[in-house]
């Protein structure tokens, strides 16, 4: 009996942090979100000397920026615009989040891209040569997002998805040579991944193909 209550006792304060976390992130501007207030945002920065752009982007620059003007007025220094820091940076009442990931879907593509041919090299996590989780870790970190080392870490963060509903962006995983997840790539659409694999190196491959989808265990999305 004990156990079960410590079981839910533990359950319930998951779920309590885990609410937490997703009230923080929902009121916040961070990397990825899209609109005119992320444009507001970046104007203001703009026109404190911040090396920033008013695109409407909110990239790993406006989140450098943003880091710099916290930093500067004694607030956490995460890079995400939250209640303290809009009114800090704009001097009013922070507005209902727009959020989006068009930015940094598109921002990891276009990198995961730039790194076909690279070498496998076991425990490479850099552009010398990259296993399959380094080369997943060091994609999306150029997005600002950051994620754990290994495969099996990427396993446990995001939100898992269903086959039929992967976007480019997406982290597809394979369980190969142990069980588990033990391979990831990136979904870059139609069918379509790419990893850095030990036999090819950061290569394109079919998540439909004979080998990749019979060890295809599932996907997560975490941006």
């Amino acid at each position: 009996m004990q156990q079960v209550l410590a079981r839910l006792l533990a359950f319930s304060m998951f779920i309590t942090v885990c609410c937490s976390l997703t009230t923080v992130e929902a009121s916040s501007f961070r990397v990825g979100d899209q609109g005119s207030e992320v444009a507001e945002i970046q104007g203001q920065l703009a026109s404190l000397g911040y090396d920033v752009s008013a695109d409407g982007d909110f990239g790993p620059a406006t989140a450098e920026a943003v880091k710099a003007f916290q930093a500067s007025r004694g607030l956490t220094a995460d890079g995400a615009v939250g209640e303290a820091t809009y009114r800090a940076l704009l001097g009013k009442a922070m507005p209902e989040v727009s959020r989006g990931n068009n930015y940094i879907s598109r921002r990891v593509t276009t990198t995961a891209l730039q790194y076909i041919g690279v070498p496998y090299v076991f425990g490479g996590s850099s552009p010398a040569g990259f296993d399959c989780s380094g080369y997943v870790r060091y994609v999306f970190a150029s997005a600002g997002v950051y994620l754990p080392r290994a495969a099996d870490e990427q396993y446990e963060v995001g939100t898992p998805i269903p086959t039929g509903e992967l976007m480019p962006g997406d982290l597809v995983f394979f369980s190969t040579y142990t069980y588990g997840a033990s391979h990831v790539g990136i979904y870059l659409g139609d069918g379509k991944f790419i990893n850095a694999s030990s036999s090819r190196g950061v290569a394109v491959d079919s998540l439909h193909d004979g080998y990749w989808g019979s060890c295809y265990i599932g996907a997560r999305r975490v941006m």
